[in-house]
C-alpha cells in the first residue's frame, strides 16, 4: 500500500499533529479542512472520509480504519484514542427521514427534506467488527465492542460486547488492554 508523504498530507488540507500518520493514497477525502487527525493513525486504502457541509470527523491517536471504512460525519463523528474500525463499515452521522412525509436525497432542496444529523462517538477502546453499520447519534462507550455484521442505532454501554441486527448485549470485555495502552504510549517513539 502506497501512503502520502508529510506534504502530501499538507497539501490535503486535513489539520493533523503529523506523527505516524499513514493515510493510504487510495481514500477519498471531502472536506479535509474539517478533519483531524492524532497521532499513530493509519487509514487503509478505498477509505471515504466526508464531513459534508456542516459537519467533521475527528479521529484521536493510536487509530486504525481498514479499508473500505466510510464515515460520513455530516452530523460530525469523533474517534477517540485507540479505536478500530474494522474493513467495510459504514458509519453515517446524517440521515434522512425515510417516512414517506419528505423527499430524500441531496438533489433535492432543503424545504422538502428532513435530515436526523446527529454526532457518533466512539470513546477510547472502542472497536467495530467488519461490515457493520452505525446510524446517527450512536455512542460507543469506553471500551464497547459492535460485532461484525451488525447494525447500532443508540448508546452501547462500557465494556461490553455487542452483536446482531439491530445490535443486541452478548458478553462482558475484559479491561486488561488499558494497562497495554498505557506502556505502548509511554514506549512510543516516532523517530
Amino acid at each position: 500500500m502506497e501512503y502520502y508523504s508529510q506534504d502530501e498530507i499538507l497539501k490535503l488540507g486535513i489539520m493533523t499533529p503529523e506523527k505516524n500518520l499513514r493515510l493510504s493514497k487510495d481514500i477519498r477525502v471531502f472536506g479535509a479542512g474539517k478533519i483531524t487527525i492524532g497521532d499513530n493513525v493509519r487509514i487503509d486504502a478505498f477509505c471515504i472520509l466526508a464531513t459534508g457541509d456542516n459537519g467533521y470527523i475527528n479521529i484521536g491517536s493510536h487509530i486504525h480504519i481498514a479499508s473500505n471504512v466510510a464515515l460520513y460525519g455530516g452530523g460530525g463523528i469523533i474517534l477517540d484514542d485507540f479505536c478500530t474500525i474494522s474493513s467495510k463499515c459504514t458509519l453515517y452521522s446524517a440521515s434522512d427521514d425515510y417516512s414517506g412525509e419528505y423527499l430524500i436525497g441531496p438533489q433535492i432542496s432543503e424545504e422538502y427534506l428532513k435530515v436526523e444529523k446527529k454526532t457518533i462517538i466512539l470513546e477510547k477502546y472502542s472497536a467495530i467488527g467488519a461490515h457493520s453499520l452505525v446510524l446517527p447519534g450512536t455512542i460507543l462507550r469506553e471500551g464497547s465492542v459492535l460485532g461484525a455484521m451488525s447494525l447500532a442505532t443508540k448508546e452501547l454501554q462500557a465494556w461490553k460486547i455487542y452483536a446482531g441486527i439491530p445490535a443486541k448485549f452478548v458478553k462482558d470485555r475484559k479491561k486488561n488492554l488499558i494497562e497495554k495502552a498505557e506502556t505502548f504510549k509511554n514506549k512510543i517513539n516516532y523517530d
